[in-house]
């Protein structure tokens, strides 16, 4: 595939006002040509440019004739698929905001989501998420209309009108002119979607991401795109949730942005077939794919014999030394042997026309990208956060692919180091503020600067390298952000449980460190009609299983992403004297993940 010469195309996204125009333009040059794709009875069915501009213009329409007003909040419940990205810029086309949410999320996320939000109006995608948020929309004093994109079965709707998918999005070429010209006046300052992360204080609070912070988060990999790689006719395989900020920018408006197709995957169990299917040229994933992706590539190494095993090695050798810097002129030769045997063998296995890998929302261990540069695959590692649309930097071919930094920041962005160490950014791509949350915006935005709450430093070469994370967030393997203190705090409140840590940082799920209640131990001790001995006691598997289902409990009150899915018992309270508590008694994560590291390693083992 080769590269269209066209200079400077990336400064086209300074010239658009809003989301919804850059999407009319994108769909007038691509005209039918295929745009969105998921798969239908066994086949890939695509909807055109043009006949998903005339659904987003009919549904506008449709929006507004259902009474919906400029800067009404529309909260939007589904699985990614073409009705999902037609339904985001339906909603800014009519002058209101998107509200994403999580499939994974429990009534009571979903009832202070629309509590929080005012939303008016929700979109589901189908009976199963219904089920979930139903009962929170008949409790809500605002929202009185729900859109199913598909049949709703619901014995009884309360206080809102249930409206079909199929008939609101009928629409003409005459709509979509009509429409693109409404939309012309949306500025870029215009809030376009409140999308709800995880505080530290455990209620996910609403972050404000106007237009042009998303297209400066489209601009960005568009110029590293053109510059570093050659922009084409691109395809994407969307896969990570689209209310993930992440995924929400770089996974479905920078493909528009580029005028790319967008393909819907069918989930993790069918992603490898879908890649070879799609044959995509970017993907967007988070760092727990290229894990499973590592382990799958060398179990299949494995099994081919000797010399397989044997090119595998000189790889991993040859890409260890480049990426230390101290690749050898005798590795010349090999790397020209690797070339035409291992490595189109890897490049097939990603669909044979991969440009770059970019992986985002959570941190990357810097060995698995050293391990796919070896294989001839492009690796960049991305860095950001919801409250700057989300991306900051990124890793690029012409600074020097360096896996312990997250790269150069984006252009038009400035990154600077505080006197503390914690990361601060300014420009177009940070947040509005937080919806409804004054006092919390004022603390994380101070003069322009938006401070992250990680710790970092510039190298010499202007990249970025984060150090640590001066909040407690957990940031699990899939990018999906948890309020450690919300879930502590619910734990806690069980009677079996007086002190809890959970942890799960880059890791598949959440696991936790529970101190039982001494007490509440005494009394099974006797009931149980045995000795009461604080340690001895937590090797009685019968005692692991009582507290067991105090964690149970809690769990049935939290997402997927929060469940606690294994635990272990301290070996005593946390206590000021063992330097495990501040003095204003609140845990010190770092001191006892120190202490217990070996035991909670073990939580993640088979």
């Amino acid at each position: 595939m080769s590269a269209k010469k066209v200079t400077n195309r990336y400064l086209e996204f300074d010239g658009f006002s809003n989301l919804v125009s850059m999407f009319f333009q994108r769909a007038s040059e691509g005209g039918d040509n295929p745009f969105l794709s998921a798969k239908i009875d066994g086949e890939w069915r695509a909807t055109s440019w043009a006949e998903a501009a005339r659904q987003v213009a009919a549904l506008a329409k449709s929006f507004k004739k259902l009474g919906l007003k400029p800067g009404d909040r529309v909260m939007l419940v589904a699985d990614n698929c073409p009705q999902w990205c037609i339904a985001d810029l339906a909603i800014m086309a009519a002058k209101c905001v998107t509200v994403p949410t999580y499939t994974t999320n429990t009534p009571n996320d979903h009832q202070h989501i629309l509590d929080n939000s005012g939303a008016k109006a929700v979109i589901v995608s189908d009976q199963k998420l219904a089920q979930n948020l139903i009962p929170s929309v008949i409790k809500s004093s605002d929202a009185d209309i729900v859109i199913g994109m598909s049949d709703l079965r619901i014995g009884q709707s309360g206080d809102f009108a249930i409206h079909q998918w199929n008939g609101l999005v009928q629409g003409t070429d005459e709509d979509v002119a009509e429409v693109t010209t409404e939309v012309a006046d949306i500025k870029r300052e215009d809030v376009a979607c409140i999308i709800y992360t995880s505080g530290t204080g455990g209620k996910p609070r609403g972050v404000m991401q106007p237009h042009g912070a998303i297209l400066h988060n489209v601009k960005g990999p568009a110029e590293v795109i053109e510059n570093d790689f050659g922009w084409d006719e691109e395809v994407f395989l969307s896969f990570l949730p689209l209310s993930h900020a992440y995924e929400h920018s770089a996974g479905q408006f920078f493909p528009i942005g580029l005028g790319a197709q967008i393909y819907y995957s069918e989930g993790l169990e069918k992603l490898a077939s879908n890649i070879e299917d799609v044959q995509p040229t970017i993907m967007v994933v988070v760092p727990r794919l290229f894990e499973v992706l590592r382990a799958r590539l060398i179990k299949t190494v494995e099994k081919q014999g000797k010399m397989p095993n044997y090119l595998l090695g000189k790889a991993l050798a040859i890409g260890e030394r480049e990426a230390d810097g101290k690749k050898r002129k005798r590795d010349k030769l090999m790397d020209v042997f690797l070339n035409k045997t291992l490595r189109p063998k890897v490049q097939k296995r990603f669909g044979g026309r991969i440009k770059a890998m970019v992986s985002g929302g959570a941190p990357l261990n810097p060995d698995i990208g050293v391990f796919f540069q070896s294989l001839g695959l492009t690796l960049l590692q991305g860095y950001g956060q919801t409250e700057s649309g989300p991306i900051i930097a990124c890793n690029r071919p012409s600074t020097g692919l360096k896996m312990d930094t997250v790269g150069p920041p984006m252009i038009d962005t400035e990154v600077k180091i505080a006197d503390d160490g914690e990361i601060l950014v300014r420009g177009e791509l940070v947040m509005k503020g937080y919806w409804r949350n004054q006092a919390e915006t004022d603390r994380v935005i101070i003069d322009g600067w938006l401070h992250t709450g990680d710790i970092g430093l510039i190298d010499e070469a202007g990249r970025v390298a984060i150090t640590d994370r001066k909040k407690d967030l957990i940031v699990n393997d899939k990018g999906e952000n948890v309020a450690p203190q919300k879930v502590e705090g619910m734990l806690t409140l069980q009677p079996e449980i007086l002190q809890a840590m959970i942890v799960g940082d880059k890791r598949p799920y959440m696991s936790g460190l529970v101190v039982p209640d001494p007490e509440w131990a005494l009394e099974w001790s006797r009931s149980e009609g045995m000795a009461y001995d604080f340690l001895k006691l937590q090797a009685n598997p019968a005692f692991k299983s009582a507290v067991s289902k105090a964690v149970d409990r809690v769990n049935k009150n939290l997402s997927v992403t929060e469940k606690v899915r294994r635990f272990e018992f301290a070996d005593e309270p946390f206590a000021i004297e063992n330097e495990e508590l501040t003095p204003s008694m609140k845990i010190r994560r770092h001191v006892i993940r120190e202490r217990y590291q070996e035991r909670l390693n073990a939580l993640y083992k088979k």
